[in-house]
């Protein structure tokens, strides 16, 4: 039976689908809705085996390739960057079409790097901590902004607790009706913003509570739940690194390099992969080295290195260290270890 290779490039609504046998040439073209169950049924009536049905990673492909996998078809999520390249090198004119065949002949050669499609569990607690940040982000936007409005009238709200923050607001502007109808409604927005937040920071709370594995990582001093959680959603599957220290690369926590010759040039951090985890570590680093009390060796290493460098470089030496940590623990389900061997 020949063998079949499909490109899929998928927008919103529409997806351009091209299959291409192995000599390259064009076996089928269409444009099918963006579901599972409509590119799986034209796929389906091609008349072949498939050998591999690209995509490439975007907002819906982890649901259009769990989807496929469901029906049976050997799909993948190609890394965007070599998408793009291929798709930019093949075609000089942009289109949906030829995208699809690009990508078709991109899955044949084999020449793309596989992305993880997450589990449906990682994607859920992964929304449930973008969901969360979200509202911490907008309740501090939200007080900046009431701040801000005050500050043309001489009203300095001034440093204040979080719970204090509304009597200080309203202390404010009593006795001017113009500003006291203007604040009144903007408080009440931030007291509800607080009501989901702390729904959100609750469930969080319970999830991490109630998983073996979250509540090993937070052993480790500095890493809480939002930093556990965000880890586990991130890598989702352990076994898909073959080395722990491979884990530091994958979240931009190593510097790039750019070597030619006798040219070795070694800059800042990647700043590749998921942003939030990279964020959470850094986080959970400075909290090890500035706040922390506990002693372990890995604070005493990123100490030593704060003191021949910087403490920035110290948080982040310990950030990708701490991810290493984290993986290997989670791999070989051991706990944290507080001092390393003799």
């Amino acid at each position: 039976m020949t063998k079949l290779y499909a490109g899929l490039d998928v927008s919103l609504e529409m997806t351009s689908v091209c299959v291409v046998d192995e000599d390259g040439a064009l076996v089928f073209e269409a444009k099918v809705l963006s579901e599972p169950d409509a590119i799986g049924a034209v796929l389906a009536g091609c008349g072949g085996a498939f050998a591999r049905v690209g995509l490439e990673a975007g907002p819906l492909s982890q649901w259009l390739c769990n989807g496929l996998t469901a029906a049976g078809m050997p799909t993948i999520c190609i890394e965007a960057r070599h998408a793009k390249a291929a798709m930019v090198a093949m075609n000089r004119n942009k289109n949906d079409r030829n995208d699809a065949r690009s990508l078709a002949h991109l899955i044949r050669s084999g020449w793309f790097k596989a992305v993880h499609a997450k589990s449906t569990e990682s994607q859920e607690l992964r929304t449930l901590l973008v969901s969360r940040e979200f509202f911490v982000n907008k309740l501090r936007d939200h007080e900046n902004e009431i701040r801000g409005l005050l500050r043309p009238f001489g009203l300095k709200v001034g440093r204040v607790a979080v719970r204090e923050f509304e009597a200080r607001v309203r202390t404010l502007v009593d006795g001017i009706p113009m500003l006291e109808l203007c604040m009144d409604s903007l408080l009440r927005g931030r007291a509800q913003m607080q009501a989901q937040l702390a729904a959100l920071h609750s469930a969080l709370l319970r999830v991490t509570a109630n998983d073996e594995l979250c509540r090993r990582f937070m052993t480790i001093p500095g890493v809480g739940p939002v930093t556990a959680l965000s880890f586990k959603s991130t890598i989702d599957d352990p076994s898909r690194f073959r080395r722990s220290s491979d884990v530091g690369a994958h979240l931009g926590l190593t510097p790039r390099q750019y070597q030619s010759g006798e040219t070795d040039v070694r800059g800042r951090i990647s700043r590749s992969g998921d942003a939030f985890t990279r964020t959470a570590l850094f986080t959970a680093a400075h909290v090890m080295l500035t706040r922390s009390r506990q002693w372990t060796s890995l604070r005493s290493w990123g100490v030593r290195i704060a003191k021949r460098s910087s403490l920035k470089k110290a948080k982040i030496a310990v950030a990708r260290k701490l991810a290493v940590v984290m993986h290997r623990m989670w791999r070989d389900g051991t706990p944290f270890h507080w001092a390393a061997a003799a």
